[in-house]
């Protein structure tokens, strides 16, 4: 069966058939593997005492430092932004509590108003000894004339 393919049971394919068939089975498997991927440098701590040679060490030291500081800088800005948005959301808030308490002032002068208000009755309404004097002598000429 040299130049046959098998399709299934009592199928069989010519050999002008076959790429048809084959291509798509090598482009999945193509595509499944990975690219030879090229030897890159990913930044990290090394370990460098595996290093035999002085310079490579040093170089291998001075690379970690250098990660380490970049890593440091990166960290400290983001840690500022959000420091920065906290103090913004901080600030929002204060001003929303100064209003706040604005209107409870508001609103607790306003019900002490009417509670003053109501304590302090007008003068006419309470009875001083002037008013009851007045009110005797009023009365009194009306008394005499009923009695007689």
């Amino acid at each position: 069966m040299i130049g046959r393919i098998v399709l299934g049971p009592g199928i069989v394919s010519s050999r002008v058939l076959a790429p048809f068939v084959l291509a798509p089975c090598v482009l999945a498997a193509l595509t499944s593997i990975p690219a030879v991927s090229l030897a890159q440098d990913v930044p990290g701590i090394e370990i460098c005492t595996a290093e035999k040679a002085m310079e490579r060490r040093t170089s291998c030291l001075q690379s970690n430092i250098d990660f380490l500081q970049r890593t440091i800088n990166k960290l400290s800005a983001d840690h500022q932004q959000k420091i920065d948005a906290a103090k913004a959301q901080i600030e929002a808030l204060k001003t929303t509590v100064i209003s706040l308490q604005k209107i409870v002032n508001d609103l607790q002068a306003s019900q002490k108003k009417p509670a003053e208000d109501v304590n302090k009755a007008p003068p006419a309404a309470k009875e001083t000894p002037q008013a009851r004097d007045a009110l005797q002598t009023k009365d009194a000429p009306a008394s005499k004339e009923g009695t007689k």
